[in-house]
C-alpha cells in the first residue's frame, strides 16, 4: 500500500523547480495536498534541495540550484578597515534562476523587492566585483582554462561569475569575498604578501608590469575600465600601498603621445575636481619612465596593507534601485536622494562633478565612473576616470581633430556651472603649461581656456 501523499512528495522537488518563489498555500494546490501536509513533506526533504524565507504570509519556497554539482550555501564575507573578516551573508542558487541571499543589517541597502533575500538574478553587490574591463579580460585569459569559463567574461553567466568569484576573487573591487576558497586565498595573501616596489625601482618595476599586462599574463583584481592598466604595491608611509596603475604606449605614435597626454591631463583633473564642495578625488601622480608615461592612483577601497572598505558604482545602484536607462549623474543621484539613500549634499556634489566633467570634455562619463561606500546613506567615493576624454583617439590610432563646445547651464543651474567653471578653468590652465604634455595639446588646453572663459564672462 502506498503511503499518504507519496505522489505529491514524488513531485515536490520538481514542482518546486516549476514554481520559484511559491507560497505554501499555491505548492499545497499544485501537489494538491492540505498547507499543513505540504509543511510534513518539505520537513522530510533534505536541506540541499531546497530554501525557504521570508516572514509569515510572505514566507517564499525555492528548488535550490546546484553550481559545479554542489548545492551548498556559498558564504558571502566583508573584510573591515582593520583587515578583519566577517561573514555577512550566505548564498543560494535557486531554479530556474536567481538567488536567495538575505542583506538585511549588511550595511547595504536593500531593494523592497529583495527585502525577505530573494533576488531575480545575482545580488547587486556581485556584479560590481565580477572580473571586467581590461583586468579582467586579462584575468579571464589567464585562468579560463583553469576555471571552465570563456575566455571573453563578457559571456559568462551568473553560475560562471559566482564560481570564479568563489575560487578565484580574492583581490577584488571593494571588500567582499565570495566562497571560502577565495578567503582561503585572500587570508594566505595577507600572511605572506608579496615585496611592494620601492621608489628606487618603481619606474622598472611598473615597466615590466606593463609589458605582463599586455601580453596577457596577468591575473589580478577586477578593478574595471578599458584603459590599459594593472594593479601593484609599492611603498608609502602614509597611504595604501595599494595603486591602480594605467600606462600609455611605449611608442612615438601620435595616438601614444595623445594617451599620454590625456594620463597626465587625468593628473590635475582629478586634483582640480577635489577643490570642489563635497568631492574627493583618487590621489594619484605620474611616473614616466622609458617611452611609457604611468598614472598611478591610490586604491580607495583599500586601506593600509589589509583594510578595505566596500564600494558599488552608480551603475549597478542604478539596474538595482531604479531601473532607468538614464546616464545624467545628476538626475539619478536626484532619485536615490528621493529614495533616502543618499543625501541633499552628496546630490550637490555629485552635480559639480558633472559639470566639471562635462566642461573638461569628458565624453565617457558613464555610470561605472562613479561609485560609492556603503553606509546607512550612501557615501560618494572619490572621483576616479575624470579626464577630457572627447580628444581620445580613435580605436585605430588616428586623432582627429575635436571641437570643444561647452555645456550652458539653464538660470537655475547657473550657481553650480559657475562653481564647476572654475575649477574647469584651472585645470585647461594647469594642462596648458604642463611640461609633460606635448606641445600640440598644449595649444588644445589653451584655446579651451580662452573660450570657457570668454563663455564664463559672459554669463
Amino acid at each position: 500500500m502506498r503511503p499518504p501523499n507519496q505522489s505529491a512528495r514524488d513531485q515536490l522537488v520538481s514542482v518546486l523547480g516549476r514554481m520559484p518563489r511559491a507560497s505554501a498555500p499555491e505548492l499545497a494546490a499544485a501537489l494538491h495536498v492540505s498547507v499543513r501536509s505540504l509543511h510534513r513533506l518539505l520537513a522530510e526533504l533534505p536541506a540541499e534541495h531546497w530554501v525557504c524565507a521570508g516572514q509569515s504570509r510572505r514566507t517564499r519556497y525555492a528548488r535550490r540550484r546546484a553550481l559545479r554539482g554542489s548545492h551548498a550555501d556559498i558564504p558571502l564575507y566583508a573584510v573591515d578597515e582593520a583587515g578583519q573578516v566577517n561573514l555577512l551573508s550566505k548564498l543560494a542558487l535557486v531554479h530556474p534562476q536567481g538567488a536567495l541571499m538575505p542583506m538585511e543589517g549588511s550595511g547595504w541597502p536593500v531593494p523592497p523587492d529583495s527585502r525577505d533575500g530573494w533576488w531575480e538574478g545575482l545580488p547587486y553587490p556581485l556584479y560590481d566585483i565580477r572580473p571586467q574591463g581590461f583586468i579582467g579580460r586579462q584575468f579571464a585569459r589567464a585562468e579560463h582554462q583553469r576555471l571552465g569559463v570563456s575566455p571573453n567574461p563578457e559571456e559568462w553567466s551568473d553560475d560562471d561569475i559566482v564560481f570564479v568569484l568563489s575560487h578565484a576573487g580574492s583581490d577584488v573591487s571593494g571588500n567582499l569575498l565570495l566562497g571560502d576558497d577565495a578567503c582561503k586565498l585572500w587570508l594566505s595573501n595577507k600572511l605572506a604578501p608579496p615585496e611592494p616596489a620601492t621608489e628606487a625601482n618603481l619606474g622598472e618595476h611598473y615597466a615590466r608590469r606593463a609589458h605582463q599586462a599586455l601580453m596577457g599574463g596577468m591575473a589580478a583584481s577586477s578593478a574595471a575600465g578599458e584603459f590599459p592598466k594593472f594593479t601593484a604595491l609599492r611603498q608609502h608611509e602614509n597611504a595604501t600601498p595599494h595603486v591602480l596603475v594605467k600606462f600609455s604606449g611605449a611608442g612615438e605614435s601620435a595616438a601614444e603621445r595623445r594617451w599620454a597626454d590625456l594620463l597626465v591631463c587625468e593628473h590635475h583633473a582629478l586634483e582640480c575636481a577635489a577643490r570642489l564642495s563635497g568631492v574627493a578625488s583618487a590621489r594619484t601622480r605620474v611616473v614616466q619612465h622609458g617611452e611609457r608615461t604611468f598614472l598611478e592612483s591610490e586604491r580607495f577601497d583599500r586601506v593600509g596593507l589589509h583594510g578595505r572598505l566596500s564600494l558599488c558604482t552608480l551603475d549597478t545602484l542604478s539596474h538595482a534601485f531604479l531601473g532607468t536607462s538614464s546616464t545624467d549623474w545628476a538626475l539619478l543621484s536626484a532619485r536615490l536622494h528621493e529614495m533616502a539613500l543618499v543625501d541633499a549634499g552628496t546630490v550637490r556634489a555629485i552635480e559639480l562633478l558633472w559639470w566639471f566633467g562635462r566642461l573638461i570634455g569628458n565624453t565617457d562619463m558613464h555610470l561605472g565612473n562613479l561609485s560609492f561606500h556603503m553606509t546607512p546613506t550612501l557615501r560618494l567615493a572619490p572621483a576616479y576616470d575624470t579626464l577630457p576624454m572627447m580628444y581620445a583617439p580613435l580605436p585605430g590610432g588616428e586623432v582627429p581633430p575635436r571641437e570643444f563646445t561647452p555645456p550652458l547651464p539653464l538660470p537655475e543651474q547657473t550657481g553650480l556651472w559657475k562653481i564647476a567653471c572654475k575649477a574647469a578653468l584651472e585645470f585647461w590652465q594647469l594642462a596648458s603649461t604642463e611640461a609633460r604634455i606635448s606641445g600640440p595639446f598644449q595649444s588644445v588646453c589653451r584655446a579651451n581656456y580662452r573660450q570657457l572663459d570668454e563663455i564664463a564672462a559672459r554669463l
